[in-house]
């Protein structure tokens, strides 16, 4: 595993060996989701949780600059929280059965976190993405409670108000609540179809980490970062289901090219990259996920999208991608996803095949015409067929359609090299 994607587990080290708040900071974000998970488990109640977590934050702020960070902070945190936690629930005479039960375990001599954490942050990951949540609801649960994200850097990374982030977290925590939503992994039965919102919560992060919407940095590595972290997590959690490999490698292959995807501000196309900057262990790590997922071989969105990277990173240089191979595994992805996103991204591996009339002749019947992408492919084949100016208003078209720097910088420039 490369420093690029430890994570979490890198960043509690580093806290764990320095000194003063930020040490504290640090080393409560690499713990908050396992905190946080151990709380709800034990308390059924995810505000109570976060108010206990903040509480112990406070507290390490005020002792570990001085003492010293302790040799399990984890488990330092999560008794601290528990603590607090059941001090609350005392001040507050909230004693229904369910508070009573978590006082009765109560053990003020362990200093370790208690129960199965992993298993507790696998079922807090199904309880931010159960299908009572709306999509953006699902994502930003997810980023604040086991990225440990704030509401601002959540409302940040969605290009929203704090105030309404803050809304949209309180409202879904009420309707779990409310919903009654179990705090648990669904059963065998289950898991397939409810392990598909989770997949596609962290899909939908990494991939607005790597090329953001917004008019803000062009890429955010902190989500994607989280995006591989979370996914990492999944899958020593279930290690046998192929679409959270597929997922994984995927999003490593993708991440390894992030260097070389934007130059002095805009957006390197990836036949144009310097595959130099690529960073061979997270293709290494990416290639042998994709290998291992052949072995299975039961075939999944995840694993084909992780399969066409493979070949796109196999490649020494971009002429020597191949291409039939690409569009033979985009056929199989549009089998299990016929969506008009597939169709164009299959076009594009047409054109290198086939040429960019062929391909030209497939975008134009794709519903796809507000979208940027659409009209950044369209202009990119008319101007390869000579067609300047119906190019340079696909251009204009997709420039109106995306705020993200790095793309506008592209499209400006291939727009004003028309002749």
């Amino acid at each position: 595993m490369s420093a690029h994607d430890s994570g979490h587990d890198e960043r509690g080290r580093a806290g764990a060996r320095g000194d003063g708040a930020g040490a504290v900071e640090r080393v409560f974000r690499a713990e908050y989701g396992r905190l946080i998970a151990s709380l709800v488990r034990r308390f059924g109640d995810i505000d109570l949780a976060e108010e206990a977590a903040s509480d112990a934050l406070v507290t390490a702020l005020e002792r570990w600059p001085e003492a010293g960070v302790p040799p399990n902070p984890g488990g330092w945190l999560t008794s601290t929280a528990a603590n607090r936690a059941i001090d609350r629930i005392r001040r507050e005479a909230k004693r229904d059965a369910k508070h009573q039960a978590a006082l009765m375990t109560h053990d003020d001599s362990s200093h370790a976190p208690t129960g199965p954490v992993e298993d507790d942050r696998l079922r807090l990951i199904f309880t931010c993405c159960h299908p009572a949540l709306a999509p953006e609801a699902r994502i930003a649960l997810t980023l604040r409670l086991l990225g440990g994200l704030t509401v601002a850097e959540v409302a940040q990374a969605f290009l929203v108000p704090e105030t309404t982030m803050a809304q949209r977290i309180t409202r879904a925590k009420k309707k779990i609540s409310a919903a009654n939503v179990p705090f648990r992994v669904p059963e065998a039965s289950d898991l397939p179809e409810r392990l598909g919102p989770v997949l596609a919560v962290l899909f939908l992060v990494f991939n607005e980490g790597y090329l953001a919407s917004g008019d803000g940095d062009p890429v955010r590595a902190e989500l994607t970062g989280e995006a591989i972290w979370l996914t990492r997590v999944l899958r020593g959690l279930l290690p046998d289901e192929p679409e959270v490999t597929g997922l994984l490698a995927m999003m490593l292959l993708i991440e390894a090219r992030r260097e070389a995807r934007v130059r002095n501000g805009e957006l390197v196309p990836i036949h144009e990259q310097d595959r130099a900057g690529w960073d061979p262990p997270l293709i290494a790590e990416g290639h042998a996920l994709v290998r291992e997922c052949l072995a299975i071989n039961r075939a999944g969105r995840y694993q084909l999208l992780a399969a066409i990277n493979a070949v796109h990173t196999d490649a020494p240089t971009a002429a020597d991608t191949d291409w039939s191979q690409v569009v033979a595994l985009y056929d199989q992805l549009a089998k299990l996803d016929p969506s008009p996103i597939v169709a164009l991204n299959r076009a594009v591996a047409v054109a290198e095949l086939d040429g960019p009339s062929v391909a030209l002749a497939l975008v134009d019947r794709l519903p796809l015409q507000h979208y940027y992408a659409w009209n950044a492919v369209r202009a990119d084949l008319l101007r390869r067929l000579g067609r300047s100016a119906e190019a340079r208003d696909a251009y204009g078209a997709a420039l109106a359609g995306t705020h993200n720097s790095a793309e506008q910088a592209y499209l400006v420039r291939k727009r004003g090299e028309l002749v």
